[in-house]
């Protein structure tokens, strides 16, 4: 009967979880940020999106963050579709992460180097909630601003119709649950502090 409970209160919370994902996009017009941090994944949407409000002035810089170490800043720029003065000029790239755990922890050492307050967050839009959590455990001090990308072969409002879909959903909440677990037990502990940092790099001609 308690297994029964349980089963109820989880398959409930997951739909909580996909309809906040259908609610998130289109993302709104954020107000301008410190700087902005493109989250890498399956598309190269977040990238061309992160580029594209910084050329709209939403911050002074952007981070790609999770970049494959066998790929090179030449082909991320490729991706980008930037302008390549300002792709030389403002964009920094994070070859560390692996993770969103690691996403955050360098988002957070790259805000601190640079003197940011505040962060516009690109990601996947059923990534976005434990990308958010994570980098808020990781830099409570920051705002962030959340602009959640639509993901083309992920269907949030019919998620369960099929086993893509489906699995792609639960595997997220699931992490999202183990994520924000995690940091309800370690609340009263002390605060994360990241141990790496991205640093600018320098404009190339």
């Amino acid at each position: 009967m308690a297994g029964l409970v349980i089963l109820g209160i989880w398959a409930a919370g997951l739909l909580a979880f996909a309809d906040r994902i259908v609610r998130l996009t289109p993302a709104a017009d954020p107000a301008p940020a410190d700087g902005v941090v493109a989250l890498t994944g399956g598309s190269d949407i977040r990238l061309r999106v992160g580029t594209a409000l910084l050329e709209a002035g939403k911050g002074r810089r952007l981070l790609v963050s999770g970049v494959n170490h066998r790929v090179t800043r030449a082909e991320i720029w490729a991706l980008t579709g930037a302008a390549k003065p300002m792709f030389d000029c403002c964009v920094d790239l994070d070859f560390a992460a692996s993770n969103t755990v690691g996403n955050a922890r360098e988002t957070a050492g790259w805000a601190r180097t640079m003197g940011y307050h505040s962060l516009i967050l690109v990601t996947a839009d059923y990534h976005t909630p434990r990308a958010a959590l994570e980098l808020k455990a990781m830099a409570p001090q920051l705002a962030v601003t959340v602009y959640p990308v639509a993901t083309a072969d992920l269907d949030a409002r019919e998620w369960w119709t099929s086993s893509d879909g489906a699995r792609r959903m639960v595997a997220e909440y699931t992490k999202y649950l183990v994520a924000l677990g995690r940091e309800t037990l370690l609340a009263m502990g002390p605060s994360n502090t990241p141990t790496h940092t991205v640093r600018p790099e320098a404009p190339r001609s």
